[in-house]
């Protein structure tokens, strides 16, 4: 089994990255491979609205001269993703909200490839407005049919500076819960 994360943000290594090591810590405990994708430093810009990926059904998007479709393939060939994004003002950043609506249309026709996979968001912020970026997280694996589990509370951390999301105890349990609850459903899943 295998879960891939899409990192967002745009400081590689950052606060973002953080809470995706906590939950992969609980994975890798669990003998489940883990990769992080880093969006940082990388181009990506948003869909064309071509709808060429509608004619080609070859689990790509048409546009080959950025990032997404590697991005889109590690979706794929993944059991579970994670999204994970700083808030800016009070949503994801461009390049994860540029994945979303790619690999969203990628997805759906395509017979809806993430259909059934496991999705879970995770998001940073300085102050607020990251509720509205853990929701636009998570209707991409509504509308895409995933299975989303739970933790103890929303998978929020708040830190500005690099490392100081380490310092919120209570991000640092949700992503342990997070990660413990993803490695029960997919075992439950792949059983």
């Amino acid at each position: 089994m295998k879960v891939v994360a899409i990192n967002g943000s745009a400081r590689k290594g950052g606060n973002t990255a953080e809470m995706i090591r906590r939950v992969f810590a609980r994975l890798t405990a669990e003998g489940i491979e883990t990769e992080m994708i880093e969006l940082s430093g990388k181009k990506m810009h948003g869909c064309m609205a071509c709808y060429k990926c509608a004619e080609n059904k070859d689990r790509r998007c048409a546009v080959t001269n950025d990032f997404a479709n590697d991005c889109i393939r590690a979706m794929d060939e993944a059991d579970a993703v994670i999204l994970a994004s700083p808030t800016y003002f009070a949503n994801v950043t461009a390049e994860i909200k540029a994945l979303i609506d790619r690999a969203g249309m990628v997805g759906l026709v395509n017979g809806s490839m993430f259909a059934r996979k496991v999705g879970a968001a995770i998001v940073v912020n300085r102050r607020g407005g990251a509720q509205a970026a853990f929701d636009g997280l998570n209707a991409f694996f509504f509308i895409e049919q995933m299975i989303v589990p739970g933790s103890r509370y929303w998978n929020l951390g708040v830190g500005r500076e690099k490392g100081e999301v380490l310092a919120d105890e209570e991000a640092m349990q949700t992503m342990d819960v997070l990660g413990d609850n993803m490695a029960w459903l997919l075992k439950k899943i792949h059983a």
